[in-house]
Order: C-alpha cells, then sequence, then structure tokens
C-alpha cells in the first residue's frame, strides 16, 4: 500500500444544495437544515463558528426573500466543506448586485451584507458576490472549521 499518495477526502467534505421558496418561513428553515447538515456530516466546527454560519445563512435568506423574491420566487443554499474551512452561499435569479450599506443608526434595516462582511471579517474567513451563468448573483462566505478572531494590529 503506498502511503505517500493523497489520503482523499475527509468524510465530512462535500457539497450539499438545497432550494426553498423566497418566503419568510424559509428563514429559519434554512438555518435549521444548515445546522443539521453540519451535526449530520460529524464537521469538526467550533461553536462560534457554527453561530456565525447560522447567522450568515439567516441574513443572506432573508434578504434573498425581501429583495429578490419578486424577479426569483426561490432561492438556493449551498453548503461546502473542506478540509480546513466551510462556505455557505445564497444564490437567486435577481440580477442586482447589493453593496453593503454603512451604518446609518436612523435605518431599522438594510445593514444585513454589513453584518455578514462584518462576521465573515471577525472570523478570519472571505466573503463575495458574483453573478451566476443564469444572470443571477450568488452570496457566499467562506469561514475556517476553527475560529480564531482577527486581530487587527495597533496603529500608531
Amino acid at each position: 500500500m503506498d502511503e505517500t499518495g493523497p489520503a482523499g477526502p475527509l468524510p465530512y467534505e462535500g457539497v450539499w444544495r438545497f432550494t426553498a421558496p423566497a418566503v419568510d418561513a424559509s428563514v429559519p428553515q434554512a438555518r435549521h437544515a444548515v445546522r443539521d447538515l453540519l451535526a449530520r456530516q460529524g464537521v469538526p466546527v467550533s461553536d462560534d463558528v457554527t453561530q456565525a454560519l447560522l447567522l450568515i445563512v439567516s441574513e443572506l435568506v432573508t434578504n434573498a426573500v425581501r429583495h429578490a423574491a419578486v424577479v426569483s420566487p426561490e432561492l438556493a443554499v449551498e453548503v461546502a466543506v473542506g478540509p480546513e474551512w466551510v462556505r455557505v452561499a445564497v444564490e437567486d435569479d435577481h440580477p442586482y448586485r447589493p453593496t453593503a450599506l454603512e451604518t446609518d443608526h436612523g435605518r431599522t434595516g438594510g445593514r444585513g451584507l454589513l453584518l455578514v462582511r462584518e462576521i465573515t471579517r471577525e472570523a478570519g474567513g472571505a466573503c463575495d458576490v458574483a453573478h451566476t451563468a443564469s444572470g443571477g448573483k450568488v452570496i457566499w462566505a467562506a469561514l475556517p472549521l476553527k475560529y480564531t478572531p482577527r486581530q487587527d494590529l495597533p496603529t500608531g
């Protein structure tokens, strides 16, 4: 047996995708589905990363429901797990590519993408928005399995 070759994927690695209607009830359903998937697959993800992922999923699905449902009555949630990271993505068919709004204390909403970016940055991950081949968009966030808070260097 040759021990020098690649060991192959770990048991918890893979990509899972599910669709849901772009309605309010899909927000908690998507969050629970992601939580259950991580547990069922035995993904060695820290509690902090799990909570961050669930908040990200809630925000992204909420955004798709609130802002894309008119054009995209269905959304897709994808979870991809690698040896050291987990990625969640929400896709819809609306062509508008959102941008993170800055904090405006007079508004009660509109900061979901900003929150996603901050959570992702704090966990040492990455996020972005991309166009899909069908003309819609996918918003994704990838986090390391182990939470290691980013510490900015002091300035001055």
